[in-house]
């Protein structure tokens, strides 16, 4: 708050009175009186150089530029090494991604959301993130952001019939619409990885959303990011036969030191050469 350390009507008691300067609460009757007020270094001040309110808390972020991000996340999302290295139980997952009939979409109870889930294997991951709450360090604490906790498998339906009300109260359990895929749902603080269970009408949307190197996307003017090179490994590229036979043979460097400057004050020779009357 902007006026967090200042909402009192403190004023100086001046010099002459053998205190300090600083400002002092008014009144008397209680203990606040009279004692220090504003500074920084007072109980109930405010603190140094707080952070303006006017900082500039966000940066905008080009559209275009969102969106590989969020392919790239949910290509990676499907490489079962990135989300173990993420911290996901996927060891008794049968599948990386998972992709679940549709008919987990009309389920109304969590009970029978859990038992899909321990069908699937994936509910040892919402064990993990269940186990991992935890008081948050800091002052956040006391910033009604008291607890901490682990992400868990994120659930992308493509329709609500219920499945929202089912899977949302798992811990660690997240849930979004295809239509609407959150960057920060699915690679949550930049890491990406995420363990994510489809349904099939969510997973077969995604071509249409995103196109293939077949079909164009629904995206205004958004094409998938594709690879520059067919072939990664440059090491190998370069030191095929095919590119050694047609490159040139590594030049031999010619080491050329840089003419000595003399001084003709100090040099005889020099001053002899530069000398015209001798030069005759």
């Amino acid at each position: 708050s902007k006026m967090a350390g200042m909402q009192t009507s403190a004023e100086s008691w001046g010099t002459g009175r053998a205190v300090s300067r600083i400002p002092r609460v008014p009144g008397g009757g209680t203990h606040r009186s009279g004692q220090g007020a504003f500074g920084n270094m007072c109980r109930g001040g405010h603190m140094f150089s707080p952070n303006k309110i006017w900082r500039k808390w966000h940066v905008k972020v080009g559209l275009k530029q969102r969106r590989h991000a969020l392919a790239s996340a949910l290509a990676a999302s499907a490489v079962q090494p990135l989300v173990e290295s993420r911290g996901h139980e996927i060891s008794e997952v049968p599948e990386v991604p998972l992709v679940i009939s549709n008919d987990v979409q009309e389920l109304q109870k969590t009970s029978k959301a859990a038992e899909v889930l321990k069908t699937l294997g994936a509910l040892p991951d919402v064990e993990k993130a269940k186990n991992s709450k935890k008081i948050r360090a800091g002052k956040g604490k006391m910033r009604n952001r008291r607890y901490v906790q682990k992400r868990g498998p994120l659930i992308v339906y493509g329709e609500d019939k219920g499945i929202v009300k089912a899977f949302r109260n798992l811990p660690g359990v997240e849930l979004c619409c295809v239509d609407r895929l959150n960057l920060l749902q699915v690679a949550p603080g930049g890491h990406v990885g995420r363990f994510i269970v489809w349904t099939e009408d969510a997973f077969t949307k995604l071509n249409s959303l995103y196109g293939s190197l077949e079909e164009a996307s629904s995206k205004k003017g958004f094409v998938l990011p594709r690879p520059t090179m067919a072939i990664s490994d440059l090491t190998r590229l370069i030191n095929s036969d095919e590119i050694q036979s047609a490159v040139n043979p590594k030049k031999r460097q010619e080491i050329r030191l840089a003419p000595r400057k003399k001084n003709p004050l100090r040099n005889k020779a020099l001053m002899m050469k530069l000398n015209p009357s001798i030069a005759k």
